[in-house]
């Protein structure tokens, strides 16, 4: 009887513990772990007067069935309500003096120490839904009153996951996970996304330089509230931070000869971009009320955010909106860009196959269709596309030609880049060859007698560092050898400090550029801090004046031979670039001449 007992009080304490697991990993309100504590003391009192008074076998499961059916309804029952994102971590924070632009008043709120003031949730275009859906953006409308600009609007519409499975990956792949009351909610999503965020220094300040950030996420994914690019550790640095949100997936890039033939442009496949620039051009009308140098704007991006400012380099319509360009894990500068890029021809064809999927014959027929029913397409759309207007050509091309935008760049690559994409694609000594042979084609020999594997563990590494080198690292060679032919000053880095987060992933670097390691995190240490600040500050350097470096720091050279790359890692300094011989081979792939 005793052992009994025993068995039943730990299984249910088992099951109780992972519920209340699962109501935090899932964000759960409060209430659900009142609920669950309630409805498991109610659970065992039965129980208890069961064995006591009855000791029916049926009854016992019965008891165990009903516990469990509540358990589960009380999870659905308090599930995280859906909620705007605060633009700062403040309760009840202070609000700023009211900023008067030519769409209307505007406040908004203080950081903590008052040093810095951010505004949120600014609207640059029309909502593009409705019969704006797949159009070129449009000036926003006027308001009334004052807009409190204290919380970031929606994010792109996106495929969305469970609470709890973005938790798990924050645990997996980030190793970071804290417990708080203050997150029990789940982040807006809509097609009404076309707004943008500032963080400025606090007061009365004039003609600072600018930033302006294009968030990542394969042009599919992403938000502009991620605490790893948070823009306040360089507004304390005296420089002004934009972002914003823009069209993803096929609310951005679906591309259609109906919608080419609508537009006054004759454009189409390219909406995401075409907001980008929209935003640019409202940073250059109106940054200057909030004391920002509308000729001094430095435009940076990560991951497709970076694609993207690659291409806006070559885009004419970007002509005189930014000055320089930091390009973080990514370009189109290949002839054949390898991932975020397609011809026109491609775009069309998969326009035409979406609207077959969907039974539409037309255009409004698709706009019809709820944004829900569409998102899922994001798998499919979510390229840039040379569609003769917001891009005409292929960055290499213009680039050959001398035509580009920028007249300063600084950009690099990370160590692993390729680690967070194969993590479900890793390779042995028995599939390793198949894969080198399967995406290199003629020049797999080339390959495998670069990277030869006598083993597993040679084989996953070497898979690793090529792959890692036709999405990333080849890109950036191709960049820093188009810069040199066109004579813009160009500075490359290559990332390779771990730490116990992100490390040197792709994207681990942002929280070291911008300067946002939490304070009291273990997962960095004193030499990741340091780092942080010595990165942060050639960020603001080269902002400021298109050279990266100044008192105190180790001397970044220009990449004039494309082989020298600045090291980040637990020493800062010059060193060459580590893959020549594989880049030799991906510009015969390439055709690059």
């Amino acid at each position: 009887m005793i052992v009994k007992k025993i068995i039943f009080v730990i299984f249910s304490a088992f099951i109780f513990a992972f519920m209340l697991v699962v109501l935090e990993l899932n964000k759960n309100i409060l209430l659900g772990f009142i609920l669950a504590a309630v409805f498991t003391a109610g659970f065992y009192f039965l129980h208890h007067l069961i064995v006591k008074r009855k000791n029916k076998w049926y009854l016992k499961i019965g008891a165990w069935v009903g516990w469990l059916a509540v358990l589960a309804g009380v999870l659905f029952i308090t599930w995280p309500p859906v909620q705007a994102v605060p633009a700062v971590s403040v309760k009840n924070p202070e609000t700023t003096e009211i900023i008067s632009l030519s769409n209307g008043d505007l406040q908004g709120v203080y950081n903590e120490d008052k040093s810095v003031e951010v505004f949120t949730g600014i609207p640059y275009a029309k909502p593009p839904v409705g019969e704006l859906r797949w159009k070129e953006p449009q000036d926003p409308d006027n308001w009334d009153g004052v807009l409190v600009a204290d919380h970031f609007a929606p994010m792109s519409m996106q495929p969305q996951n469970l609470p709890i499975y973005n938790s798990l990956a924050q645990i997996i792949a980030y190793h970071d996970y804290q417990i708080t009351p203050d997150d029990n909610y789940v982040e807006p999503v809509s097609e009404d996304s076309l707004y943008l965020n500032i963080w400025k220094p606090a007061g009365d300040v004039s003609n600072l330089p600018v930033m302006v950030y294009i968030h990542g996420g394969s042009l599919r994914t992403g938000q502009p509230w991620y605490k790893d690019y948070n823009g306040e550790s360089l507004a304390k640095e005296g420089v002004i931070v934009v972002n914003m949100g823009y069209r993803l997936g096929v609310y951005g890039y679906f591309a259609d000869e109906e919608l080419a033939a609508e537009s006054e442009n004759g454009t189409t496949g390219n909406y995401g971009m075409l907001d980008q620039i929209k935003a640019l051009e409202w940073v250059r009308d109106n940054i200057k009320s909030f004391g920002g140098n509308p000729d001094n704007v430095t435009l940076s991006g990560e991951s497709a955010g970076s694609a993207s400012v690659s291409a806006l380099c070559t885009s004419p319509l970007a002509k005189g909106l930014f000055q320089r360009v930091i390009l973080e894990s990514s370009t189109m500068a290949p002839v054949n860009p390898p991932h975020s890029f397609r011809q026109l021809e491609e775009a069309l064809d998969a326009g035409k196959k979406t609207k077959a999927k969907f039974g539409c014959e037309s255009v409004e027929e698709l706009r019809k269709l709820t944004a829900e029913q569409l998102v899922n397409e994001s798998y499919t759309h979510h390229h840039i596309t040379v569609d003769g207007y917001a891009l005409t050509e292929t960055p290499y091309q213009s680039y050959k030609k001398g035509i580009h935008n920028e007249s300063a760049i600084l950009h690099g690559y990370n160590a692993e880049e390729s680690a967070a994409f194969i993590i479900f694609d890793h390779a042995n000594l028995q599939n390793y060859e198949n894969k080198i042979r399967s995406y290199f084609g003629d020049y797999a020999d080339d390959i495998l007698e670069l990277y030869p594997a006598s083993d597993d563990d040679e084989a996953d590494k070497n898979w690793a560092v090529v792959y890692g080198a036709v999405f990333f690292d080849y890109p950036h060679y191709c960049l820093n050898r188009l810069a040199n032919k066109n004579k813009i000053p160009v500075y490359e880095y290559l990332f390779s400090k771990t730490n116990g987060r992100l490390g040197n992933w792709h994207s681990g670097e942002e929280v070291y550029c911008y300067g946002n390691i939490p304070e009291n995190s273990a997962l960095y240490d004193e030499r990741d801090r340091e780092l942080s600040g010595e990165m942060l500050t050639y960020m603001k350097n080269f902002i400021i004046s298109g050279n990266p470096n100044g008192d105190g720091l180790t001397e970044w050279k220009q990449n004039t031979g494309s082989d020298l790359l600045m090291s980040f890692d637990n020493e800062t300094k010059m060193t060459d670039e580590p893959k020549h011989e594989l880049f030799d081979i991906l510009d015969k792939m390439d055709g690059w001449k």
